[in-house]
This record gives C-alpha cells, sequence and structure tokens, in this order.
C-alpha cells in the first residue's frame, strides 16, 4: 500500500512538472510556464506576464496585449488575433493557432503546446 501510495505521488509530481511547457516542432521543449512566470528549458526566467503586460527576463516592459490588438514596449500595433489567425501589423497571416500546436503562415507546426492556454501560446509567439 504504502508503495502503491508513493508511485501514485510520484506520477502525480511528474505530470505537475511537464505541464504547461512548449516544444519546438521536433518535441523539444524550449520554454515553459510557471504561473505568470515564462522559463527556458533549463530554468531561467525569460519574462512575466504582468495582467496585460509582458516583461522581460530584467522586468523590463516589453508590450502588451489588449484584447485583440499586440502592441510593443512604445504602443505600437505589431499584431492583432484574429480567430485562430495571428497577423503582423498589416493583417497579414505570420501564424495560426490549431488545437496543442501553433504553425507559421504556410501551416508548418513551429511549436507545440502542452498545457498551455490560448493566451500563454499568443504571448509566447509574439514575444519570445
Amino acid at each position: 500500500m504504502k508503495h502503491t501510495l508513493l508511485l501514485v505521488a510520484s506520477l502525480f509530481i511528474a505530470t505537475i512538472l511537464q505541464a504547461q511547457r512548449i516544444s519546438d516542432a521536433t518535441g523539444n521543449t524550449i520554454a515553459r510556464f510557471d504561473g505568470e512566470r515564462v522559463t527556458d528549458k533549463s530554468g531561467k526566467t525569460m519574462g512575466r506576464i504582468d495582467g496585460d503586460r509582458i516583461t522581460d527576463a530584467s522586468g523590463r516592459t516589453v508590450g502588451r496585449v489588449e484584447g485583440d490588438r499586440i502592441s510593443d514596449a512604445s504602443g505600437r500595433t505589431i499584431g492583432r488575433i484574429d480567430g485562430d489567425r495571428l497577423t503582423d501589423a498589416s493583417g497579414r497571416t505570420i501564424g495560426r493557432l490549431d488545437g496543442d500546436r501553433v504553425s507559421d503562415a504556410t501551416g508548418k507546426t513551429m511549436l507545440r503546446l502542452d498545457g498551455i492556454r490560448r493566451m500563454q501560446a499568443i504571448i509566447f509567439f509574439y514575444f519570445f
């Protein structure tokens, strides 16, 4: 019984540790989300999400997400979210959200998502 509980607890912890990760097209983990913090594969902070404000590892604002509009630190629109389409400032499709993956404009898979919420994927796509 004791070994069974230990095994179940170990599997639960392993599941938690592997949740909320982003991988490249070949499946190599490149980043993780830990609450509002974004880390690289080795655990080094890449940035944070603070409401609608996105910061880099040193705490400088790099951009904002306001509704369907993505802007840089100076407030210039750099992209928009149109359903599952991710566009640049001119409205050209530069990416798509498709379930557990993000593809480029041609449909080639760029990122694989594991436990990542939609907005986390969008923020990672535009800022990291």
